[in-house]
């Protein structure tokens, strides 16, 4: 696997799932695919509340420019509801109220748009290397008019860190970016000491947690805690890896300013 693959560049889009291709067969998306199904209406109106129209509209987006634009695979349309907006809209239950959030290789904006849409209340940047995606997520940011609680940062992760003014915050996530142990060396910088990586994974996580533990540690940061977000909203329930992280490794051994926790767009 070649570092770009690691970071879900080229060879995975969000959530794991293939980007698909950079153009669909001849005939537009359609929208109606992104609708709401009637049996998700309840999980989806406890996680968005009054923002639940705001959140259709977002779905709307994947499932017609995201899939033409192959930040989707066509395929994943109709399961936007409960394989992408739903699953990450959980994850909000880890993040205290009024954080500032870095959401690494954001792809199509899973899960940092989702919690944007879910919890004004944060202070959300995506972070995304690829042009296409970021122009992507800048289109979506400024037609869901979310200018003011969301940023787009194209770069990697070491580049966000890096300079005299770095981007910190007290949470940072990432979904179906690489293993746990590549996740930790990544992301862990941009967190504050004291602050957490959540990582969205999937069915192999305790085994992630088993094998990367010692990894995780050496890079700055605490035991790996599994949670279980969204039990009882969604089935199944989203799986999040979270990393405190303990204390600073190397270069990234800075003490943080309040302003670069807390800069937007």
């Amino acid at each position: 696997m070649t570092r770009d693959d690691a970071m879900g560049v080229g060879s995975a889009g969000p959530g794991g799932t293939p980007p698909g291709p950079a153009a669909v067969p001849p005939g537009s998306p359609d929208p109606a695919v992104a609708v709401l199904p009637p049996d998700l209406a309840e999980a989806a109106r406890r996680l968005f509340g009054d923002r639940l129209d705001l959140a259709a509209a977002y779905a709307e987006l994947l499932a017609t420019d995201g899939v033409v634009r192959g930040l989707l695979g066509p395929r994943e349309a109709p399961r936007i509801w409960d394989r992408h907006l739903l699953n990450c809209a959980a994850v909000a239950e880890l993040i205290p109220p009024g954080a500032t959030v870095l959401d690494v290789g954001s792809g199509a904006g899973l899960p940092g748009l989702v919690l944007a849409i879910a919890r004004p209340d944060l202070a959300v940047t995506l972070v995304e290397p690829l042009a296409r995606r970021t122009a992507f997520l800048e289109e979506a940011v400024e037609e869901l008019t979310l200018n003011g609680s969301v940023r787009v940062f194209r770069g990697r992760a070491e580049e966000a860190v890096a300079g005299p003014d770095p981007l910190l915050g007290d949470v940072v996530t990432a979904r179906a970016v690489a293993s746990l142990d590549r996740l930790a060396g990544w992301c862990l910088p941009l967190a504050v000491p004291g602050g957490r990586l959540l990582a969205l994974k999937g069915a192999s996580a305790s085994e992630e947690m088993t094998e990367h533990a010692a990894a995780v540690r050496r890079l700055g940061g605490g035991t790996p805690v599994l949670h279980r977000c969204g039990a009882g909203i969604v089935d199944p329930p989203t799986t999040v890896v979270e990393i405190v992280r303990e204390r600073t490794v190397g270069s990234a051994a800075r003490v943080p300013s309040r302003k670069s926790r807390s800069r937007r767009r």
